[in-house]
């Protein structure tokens, strides 16, 4: 071979070397890219209500137990030692009928006994009476003019419901929907079958109408008070609302004695200042965008959504692994101290100096996360440095909770009826489950009767007359 045909050769090989070198380097970009989409499609199939927002109802098969307990061996039900609970006794006045039951013979010699015993053990049976509706008439004339041929009805008297049904029965049907969630198919079938009530779809809809009027100046006068509260908890969850079942949102806030909610179509800031008022007092949230106008210093972030993020870290791999765990562990001992602090065998003052030196821990692991590599695990850490001063509020003021799970299980209701109606037709309808919901979760905070309450807006509503009843907690 010639000196240029070896040099042609040479040259081609090195041609063809860098070719492959290129694509051997384009081909090892995709993989890495690949590999990272994998990760992520991985993390992602891996998410569930532990260690992502998802909720619990949206959980598969394969992921974790929520919350629960370690086996401790016992059987189900009562311990040795504990208490038993005996349904209480009717008083005498409630008690329809009663019948003597003497014995006849001596259970041990078979004698013949006598006498009464002074106070005889009772045996009482609850059961549910016959149901027989009420039914009021006004039979109105009328008559005719004598002087001018014109006929005249004669109109109901004051505070005669122009309706077909009285403030009981409307303010039984406003709990069946609004209080146990029923579909109104259910309530005509139960009202029919249990109470002898004939009623169609309308007029249960026309029902939840009126009842929802007369709750409404009540309801207002809660929103109010809760705005001025020093301490309030925010939630928010999915509706559907319409015949096409937009997506609107269901807002609650809450306090230790009132709850009020509100259905609007936007999820941002406009509606948190409805429900929430002007900046007053500690508002316990989660760490949603429409909360952000709150200052930092008067917010508490809620810890279960914190633990989730530091889960999701922990099912990660390397060092964003690494500092997943160590977050953890500070948080089981954070919550450690505080269901002591609680329980009152730690003081506060205590408290508030070990929680110090958890603080600068838990700042140390999320200053490296921001530097660790991983993308989703760097810009959670990033975001809770930004706005850490709100993860310690409750350790600062007392009174305050470290969690949002009142919350939480104030919207609880409110996502359950969702799911059993598929959201409301109407504003109207919207309107009602909002006031409903308020009532409802208003009263049982405060250990009072929904149906007396409700029963008795409907009756001056009826009548015309100003709405006394309130949803304020009432003074001790």
């Amino acid at each position: 071979m010639s000196d240029l045909a070896a040099a042609d050769l040479v040259e081609q090989l090195r041609a063809e070397n860098a070719q492959l070198r290129e694509k051997l380097a384009a081909a090892l970009l995709r993989i890495e890219a690949q590999e990272k989409l994998i990760a992520e499609l991985r993390e992602r199939l891996g998410q569930n209500s532990q260690n992502s927002s998802r909720p619990p109802s949206a959980d598969p098969p394969s992921a974790p137990a929520g919350s629960a307990k370690k086996k401790t061996g016992r059987k189900p039900g009562g311990q040795p030692g504990h208490e038993g609970h005996q349904r209480a006794m009717a008083p005498r006045e409630l008690v329809r009928k009663s019948t003597t039951v003497k014995p006849k013979a001596c259970r041990k010699c078979g004698s013949a006994l006598d006498g009464d015993d002074p106070d005889p053990h009772p045996h009482q049976v609850w059961e549910w009476p016959e149901v027989q509706p009420d039914v009021f008439e006004w039979l109105l004339h009328e008559l005719t003019c004598k002087r001018c041929g014109a006929r005249t009805r004669a109109k109901l008297p004051p505070g005669v419901p122009r309706s077909g049904f009285g403030p009981r029965l409307v303010g039984v049907v406003a709990l069946l929907s609004g209080a146990y969630r029923l579909s109104k198919r259910l309530i005509v079938d139960l009202l029919g079958n249990l109470m002898g009530v004939p009623m169609s779809l309308g007029s249960v809809s026309a029902c939840e109408q009126i009842a929802s009027e007369a709750v409404a100046k009540p309801v207002q006068e809660a929103r109010d008070y809760v705005k001025q509260q020093g301490v309030k908890h925010a939630d928010e969850s999915s509706w559907f609302e319409g015949p096409r079942r937009a997506k609107v949102w269901l807002w609650t806030a809450t306090t230790s004695l009132v709850t009020v909610f509100l259905i609007r179509a936007s999820r941002g800031k406009d509606v948190a200042h409805d429900i929430l008022g002007k900046v007053f007092g500690v508002l316990v949230s989660d760490r949603w965008c429409g909360y952000a106008w709150w200052p930092l210093r008067w917010r508490q972030f809620c810890w279960a959504h914190i633990k989730r993020h530091f889960q999701a870290m922990a099912e990660c791999t390397g060092e964003a692994k690494a500092i997943g765990d160590g977050l953890l562990v500070l948080e089981e001992r954070l919550f450690e101290l505080w269901h002591r602090v609680r329980d009152g065998t730690l003081k506060r003052n205590s408290f508030k100096a070990y929680a110090s030196r958890i603080r600068v821990e838990v700042r140390a692991l999320l200053r490296r996360g921001v530097h660790c590599g991983h993308k989703k695990t760097a810009t959670t850490c990033a975001e809770l440095l930004k706005s850490e001063p709100a993860m310690w509020t409750f350790v600062r003021l007392a009174g305050v909770e470290p969690t949002n799970n009142h919350g939480e299980r104030a919207i609880r209701p409110g996502v359950i009826w969702r799911k059993l109606s598929f959201g409301t037709n109407s504003r109207w309808g919207s309107r009602f489950v909002e006031r409903m919901l308020s009532v409802v979760q208003t009263l049982k905070q405060q250990d009072r009767n929904a149906f007396t309450f409700v029963t008795d807006c409907v009756a001056a509503h009826m009548r015309g007359q100003p709405i006394t009843g309130s949803l304020l907690p009432r003074a001790n």
